[in-house]
């Protein structure tokens, strides 16, 4: 407490009615986010005042008056929380109600406090039997606790809850558990106040005196929370009866009598005191409440007045406060000389830039009236008329009692229909009428697109797009109906998918797209490498040449990060988040982590920090003693800063808008004034923070960060976002250029100039009041491309949704529906620059490493490969295949008319792959045969299919040797990248669970090989073995290594057929025996070759079978069937042959 410390502020506490009399205050207690300090009374009334002169902002009724006094107030982000005997209040801090809580064994509440998961949960407690854990998000009881002693206060302090008792005990209880970890007498008789803050907690209290009654002890007791032993304590002869810890000096408490004599004293040096005397005009002090910033006291007195005491110079609240809102004032409208000759044109219509309140929702206007459907022709060809109408026969083309819907027949289709299933369109491959061509979408899309570029609405190619199923999952939906580009996307129904465009944007920047494939090809086998994933990720997208990817290892690994959960980042925390705040967040902890990734292999080396970081000193100076600090610091991410506002509500109009390379400059840069620790003054003051700029990288990661119209109109403007800027770093300042001025400094070549690319932008697109907002990118992958000669070519990547566009159409942003997030340029000398010279450097010692195996392993069942005999090369034959786990089941909604539709596609898990050599001397013999240790839940083992049992994949159960998702991945991906030709059957189904892609080069399919497109059938491998080997495979249950080398046998037979000419002649005699038999094996058993049609292993599922028992089989009619695996009598529990995913393939 500073020597200039007095009394600011006496105002008298508002009476709970207009005629009513003054009450006493209850509880008092300061905002910690805002410059407000709230009071509650006896009839369950809330009043804030704001600021050093307690002006009145709201008051409000928090509790009926049957319901007690207000207790006590705390503070969160949705508003206050008030409660009383009977009830508990949340409100926001303009009053409005948010929940109120009542319950009958609510009976004598008196405390609250907020548990371990902060502000998010509540305990509330009292002079009764049982305390309340309480949801703040929900406003509902979560647990009822029993406790042995009754409570009157509560505070939290260090890592407990302290709870004073009615006996004066004081009790310490665990913030989770709620456990009593110790107990402490602090006084005799009544806790009257207490306080703790960091590792000390202070009592005053009551105790009883021999003829005298109840007193205030004259000290006021100490207790240290972290070895919970007590210390002595304060002495205070007129009687401690409040307390207050300084929020600022861990050490220092402040303590007051009921006379209202203050005294500040230091808990480790109690002699050394500081006294003050509160005025109170011959009456009690109430209550004491310091401010969070340590610079104001709040106090209360019996006369029902509050004393606010501070520095008149430095008074405030928090220290760093949020803006309080206040209503708008209402202008006095402007006075017309009216008669009744002046003409009603020359009243003004009033100017607004946004929807008017009587613009009503879309989901609020409703049609009705539609009108009459029209009669079907073939009733009017057929009518013969009666006495009264007419009648004819029901041509039966809808249900019965189905009403059309004409209204929306009417209505001109401003959306682009979702393609056909590709099983529906193999039936319908012979009618033409049916079949809607690529072309025909390709020209929907374009017409849509030049409607939205004349009018503001949404352009179709910019709306959510979703993924339909049918009863084949996803394998069924037509994705090439929305990409005919070279250029991948990224499908949608994965968890936290939201982060598609910013990964595309990583995967286009040169910079970044060769670090992290240099990076996945070192030996790192760290689990939680997002470094490694996005690698994985970027080698899949180039590989697979428009066909659609997902990035499910990716967001896996990136949703197991405990930093992105804390800091918001998932979906499933953050439901209600702004996509833009999160995008933008993601890209800076993303970039963060990559640099961390990055050093684990390669600890000396800084590639990734020089390629992203803007490196530059920090002056740091007081302002009150010039006292200066200097630091070192580097920035990936840099937040854009507009300028404030300057004048009236429309300055910026009437003004010179800035440019962005201004914008940008004043970003890097990054001058600002805030408040912070000097280490001279020993105190909080004003600090001015400078910025000089030693290197700016390669790559410029810029987030938008538009935070108002302002910065919105500036992005609405035609061509603001240059595509080319010049930056010239000299004596530590940053100059940034772009247009006529960048010309010029190119052509002068008097400073080293340093021209960047604008790469791309990560958009944030609001469809409208009924769409969900989501995420677009708008890249250039000119600069990523190995032709030199490639200009600029804009595509926009929607998700699975890619088409080329025009580069006024990317650049182009709406203040209502379009605004960027993420902005990344490149310098323009490492355009073209695609390094794959990482495929030579290739550390391929993890194929040749078999890590723990049990002793009495046989080498006729699994030997490992040599390296200096057997290493993989280009051509290489590798026999694969994979067994799998359900993790979640898929979900389905049955419609009205009694249709199902698949919501959410079953997820399966990687439970074991085996690979086994296709050639040699040790032909057939496997050098992978991993377990994957799972740490999802698993719902399903499908062990009649995997041959995994419960506790297979358990680290703690299992009799395999496991290995991590990582390194069974990363052994695939090393031979894929060899160049070995895999061998299997059904295998596209299986790479895309593995999240894999290899090109059709390296694939031999057996179910391609042995199928005739004209017959609609494919063949399972248990037919397949019985038939051209004689084999009696998959008898109990399936087995990875058996049904791989049952595969490679079949490829050498196919090979034979192949090299004798007869290959057709044996296609057709496989055919017809498997008419004769059912396309069965004979002995197979029936709950498991039948019905088992919706798992499959292709990319087209196909529709009903043609001729044959269609019992485990399904046909196609355009060459790219799915092969499927038998049926078990897992069918009905999961829906097979109408829409189940569990999908293990008939082999």
């Amino acid at each position: 407490m500073e020597a200039d410390w007095d009394e600011v502020t006496l105002i008298p506490h508002p009476p709970p009615g207009v005629l009513a009399a003054p009450t006493p205050v209850t509880t008092l207690a300061f905002d910690t986010q805002q410059e407000l300090l709230w009071a509650g009374n006896d009839y369950g009334r809330v009043a804030s005042f704001y600021g050093a002169e307690l002006q009145k902002y709201t008051s409000y009724k928090g509790h009926l008056s049957s319901e007690g006094a207000v207790k006590q107030l705390l503070f969160c982000d949705r508003g206050v929380l008030s409660v009383s005997s009977r009830s508990v209040h949340l409100a926001s801090r303009r009053g409005l109600t948010q929940w109120h809580l009542t319950n009958d064994e609510f009976k004598d509440l008196r405390c609250m406090s907020f548990t371990s998961k902060g502000t998010h949960e509540l305990l509330i407690a009292g002079c009764q039997d049982t305390m309340f854990k309480i949801d703040v998000e929900k406003g509902t009881i979560v647990q009822t606790i029993q406790i042995e002693d009754q409570y009157t206060l509560m505070k939290r302090g260090g890592q407990y809850i302290c709870a004073a008792t009615t006996t004066g005990t004081i009790n310490l209880l665990d913030p989770s558990t709620f456990k009593l970890i110790k107990a402490w007498r602090a006084h005799n008789g009544l806790i009257n106040d207490m306080d703790a803050k960091s590792d000390f907690l202070v009592t005053c209290g009551w105790s009883l005196r021999q003829q005298q009654g109840y007193m205030l002890d004259p000290l006021a007791n100490v207790f240290d929370l972290k070895t919970l032993m007590p210390l002595p304590p304060i002495p205070f002869q007129p009687g401690a009866a409040f307390v207050r810890m300084h929020p600022r000096m861990s050490t220092t408490s402040i303590v007051a009598s009921q006379s209202g004599q203050l005294q500040v004293v230091d808990i480790m040096n109690p002699n050394t005191v500081n006294l003050r005397q509160v005025n109170t005009y011959d009456c009690l002090l109430l209550s004491l409440e310091m401010a969070p910033s340590g610079e104001a006291l709040a106090l209360t007195d019996t006369r029902c007045n509050i004393h606010l005491w501070g520095s008149p110079t430095k008074i405030q609240f928090t220290e760093y406060s949020n803006p309080t809102e206040f209503p708008d004032q209402v202008l006095p409208p402007q006075s017309i000389d009216w008669s009744l000759d002046t003409p009603l044109n020359a009243v003004g219509m009033p100017y607004y830039r946004e929807a008017l309140l009587s613009a009503w929702p879309t989901h609020m206007i409703f049609e009705v009236g539609a009108p009459t459907p029209k009669i079907d022709a073939a009733i009017l060809s057929n009518l013969k008329r009666a006495d009264m109408g007419g009648f004819a026969p029901n041509p039966r083309k809808t249900r019965r009692n189905q009403a059309q819907d004409t209204r929306h027949s009417m209505k001109t289709n401003d959306s682009l229909a979702a393609p056909k299933f590709l099983s529906e369109k193999a039936r319908d491959s012979h009618s033409q009428e049916s079949e809607r061509r690529m072309s025909d979408a390709i020209e929907a899309f374009q017409d849509m697109i030049m409607d939205g570029s004349t009018r503001k609405e949404v352009p179709v190619m910019y709306r959510n797009v979703e993924i339909k199923y049918s009863k084949f999952g996803v394998d069924d939906f037509d994705f090439e109906f929305y990409n005919k580009t070279k250029f991948s996307g990224l499908e949608t129904h994965i968890a936290n998918s939201y982060a598609n465009p910013l990964l595309q944007l990583y995967r286009f920047t040169p910079l970044i797209r060769n670090l992290a494939l240099h990076h996945t090809s070192t030996s790192c086998l760290y689990e939680n490498c997002l470094l490694c994933e996005l690698g994985f990720l970027i080698d899949m997208l180039e590989k697979a040449s428009g066909q659609n990817c997902q990035a499910t290892n990716f967001l896996k690994t990136f949703s197991c990060q405990s930093a992105a959960a804390s800091l918001g980042l998932l979906e499933e925390h953050s439901a209600n988040s702004s996509l833009t705040a999160m995008i933008q967040s993601a890209n800076r902890y993303l970039l963060d982590k990559f640099c961390q990734d990055f050093r684990l292999m390669s600890p000396q080396a800084s590639h990734f920090e020089q390629a992203l970081s803007t490196l530059s000193f920090a002056s740091i100076r007081c302002a009150h003693c010039t006292h200066e600090d200097r630091r070192g610091e580097r920035a990936l991410v840099h937040e854009l800063i507009y300028p404030p506002k300057q004048g009236g509500k429309n300055s910026m109009r009437g003004a010179h808008r800035p440019s962005f390379s201004q914008i940008l400059k004043a970003s890097v840069e990054r001058h600002e004034t805030t408040r912070g620790w000097c280490n001279r003054c020993k105190r909080y003051q004003q600090l001015i923070t400078r910025k000089t700029i030693q290197a700016v990288p390669p790559v410029l990661m810029v987030n938008a960060s538009i935070h108002n119209n302002d910065s919105k109109q500036l992005w609405a403007s035609p061509n603001w976002l240059p595509q080319e800027i010049g930056i010239i770093v000299d004596q530590g300042q940053f100059f940034c250029y772009e247009g006529q001025d960048l010309k010029l400094h190119k052509e002068r070549r008097v400073f080293n100039i340093m021209v960047y690319e604008l790469v791309g932008v990560v958009a944030d697109i609001n469809s409208g009041e009924n769409q969900k907002p989501h995420l677009v990118s708008m890249i250039d992958v000119a600069p990523s491309s190995r032709d030199v000669d490639d200009s600029s070519q804009w595509h926009l990547f929607n998700d699975f949704l890619v088409r080329h566009t025009a580069k006024e159409e990317a650049l182009r942003f709406e203040t209502s529906w379009k605004l960027p997030s993420v902005v990344t340029y490149q310098i323009k000398t490492a355009s073209h620059v695609i390094d794959d010279s990482w495929k030579d450097k290739l550390e391929s010692g993890l194929l040749y490493w078999r890590g723990p195996a049990p002793q009495e392993e046989d080498p006729s069942v699994f030997r490992p490969l040599s390296q200096q005999f057997e290493a993989p090369h280009t051509g290489t034959p590798v026999a694969i295949d994979a067994e799998f786990v359900s993790l979640q089941r898929e979900e389905i909604e049955i419609k009205a008319d009694g249709t199902r539709e698949t919501v959410r596609p079953s997820r399966l898990g990687l439970a074991r792959v085996s690979v086994l050599r296709g050639s040699g001397d040790d032909e057939g013999i496997p050098f992978i045969d991993d377990y994957i240790a799972i740490a999802d839940p698993v719902v399903d083992y499908l062990t009649a299919f995997s041959g995994i049992y419960p506790g297979d994949l358990d680290r703690a159960t299992s009799r395999h040797v496991l290995v991590s998702l990582k390194v069974a991945y990363k052994k695939l991906w090393l031979l894929l990248n060899l160049g070995c030709v895999f061998v299997g059957h059904g295998l596209p189904k299986d790479f895309r669970t593995i999240n894999i892609h290899v090109p059709k080069a390296q694939v031999v399919d057996t179910v391609d090989l042995f199928f005739i497109k004209s017959r609609q059938r494919k063949l399972n491998l248990r037919f397949l073995a019985w038939l051209l080997l004689g084999e009696e495979i998959q008898t109990e249950e399936h087995d990875s290594v058996e049904d791989a080398r049952t595969a490679l046998a079949l490829w050498r037979k196919w090979r034979e057929f192949e090299d004798a000419g007869i290959l057709e002649n044996r296609l057709e005699w496989i055919y017809a025996k498997g008419r004769e038999v059912g396309y069965k094996a004979p002995g197979a058993r029936l709950g498991v070759e039948t019905g088992r049609v919706t798992a499959s292993r292709s990319d087209t599922p196909e529709p009903a079978a043609v001729g044959g028992t269609g019992m485990g089989v399904t046909s196609v009619g355009d060459g790219r069937g799915t092969p499927v695996k038998k049926g078990t009598g897992l069918d009905k529990a999961f829906g097979a042959g109408r829409g189940g995913g569990f999908g293990s393939p008939l082999r």
